[in-house]
């Protein structure tokens, strides 16, 4: 034990307040989650009887569950693809030196500091069918008024844009740090020998971006399969036709809608399985691949 804390007790009381809060809102519910899954539940537990692994096949023989596996895989490949590559190249665009430069990047963030509720309100009137702003422009342009509720491909179109959009700013933000700690010697010297800007893009500056964007694939993937409740629920409440029926969705339509708690505590045993295993399959994937330092 390291001598400058004069005593050996006082580590452990400095970190008894985060091990208690972790055992309480973090251990105790996992494990609460996992007991709960073996059984068959009445109206939030009411009533339980146990059923060992039941409920897991029930889920993986229901057409449902599957289809919200598709839909939940093709969302976040989107929240994570296009978003990252728009934060990407609205970040670089920010991080030129131009009159009012500081203004723009305030204007990009503020979207992140919004509450997915009201972010998926802001969408929900610019994409109304009748009197929204997006078909308005549509129609004065091309003639055409796409239903984006009402139709399954579009309306998951647009849940998967309104996802990016809540998190431009935190991307952006993250990207930018990482293009200002790009040493400008490697840049100037590529300047001197006569490189492209697409050959300093991708063979310099993206190379210095490797970690950032682990890390930002990483906490993307969790916030599209954890954190995209609110919008999915004002925009279509996972329809039409439970072609926005996410997996996070699936888990409260049967935890407060059906009443199915135990049905509900295996949806989460396996979307934390599902998340817990991508990013340890992202992390091996890339281990090679990426260099950490100038």
């Amino acid at each position: 034990m390291d001598s400058r804390f004069g005593q050996k007790k006082l580590p452990y009381i400095l970190l008894l307040p985060s091990i208690i809060v972790s055992i309480l809102f973090l251990y105790y519910p996992a494990i609460k989650s996992f007991i709960l899954s073996l059984y068959k539940t009445a109206f939030f537990g009411m009533k339980k009887i146990f059923v060992g692994g039941e409920n897991f096949i029930e889920l993986f023989t229901s057409p449902d569950y599957l289809n919200s596996i598709i839909i939940s895989l093709i969302f976040s490949a989107g929240v994570v693809v296009i978003g990252l590559a728009i934060s990407l190249f609205i970040a670089v665009l920010v991080n030129q030196d131009v009159k009012g430069v500081r203004i723009y990047r305030i204007g990009l963030i503020w979207p992140y500091a919004l509450s997915p509720a009201v972010a998926g309100t802001i969408w929900l009137f610019l994409f109304n069918p009748t009197a929204g702003l997006v078909n308005y422009i549509t129609e004065s342009l091309w003639g055409i008024s796409p239903d984006w509720i009402s139709n399954g491909k579009l309306a998951l179109l647009m849940v998967i844009g309104a996802a990016i959009w809540k998190n431009l700013g935190y991307n952006i933000v993250f990207y930018l740090a990482a293009l200002q700690n790009i040493p400008r010697e490697v840049l100037e010297a590529a300047d001197v020998d006569g490189a492209s800007d697409i050959y300093k893009f991708f063979k310099i500056t993206f190379f210095f971006l490797q970690p950032t964007t682990l890390f930002l694939i990483i906490t993307n993937l969790i916030y599209a399969f954890f954190d995209t409740f609110g919008v999915i629920d004002i925009l279509t409440k996972g329809g039409p036709v439970n072609a926005t029926t996410t997996l996070i969705y699936k888990l409260f339509i049967d935890a407060f809608q059906n009443y199915k708690s135990g049905l509900a505590a295996a949806q989460s045993i396996i979307l934390f399985i599902m998340v817990m295993g991508l990013t340890i399959a992202q992390f091996k994937w890339t281990d090679n691949k990426i260099q950490y330092g100038a």
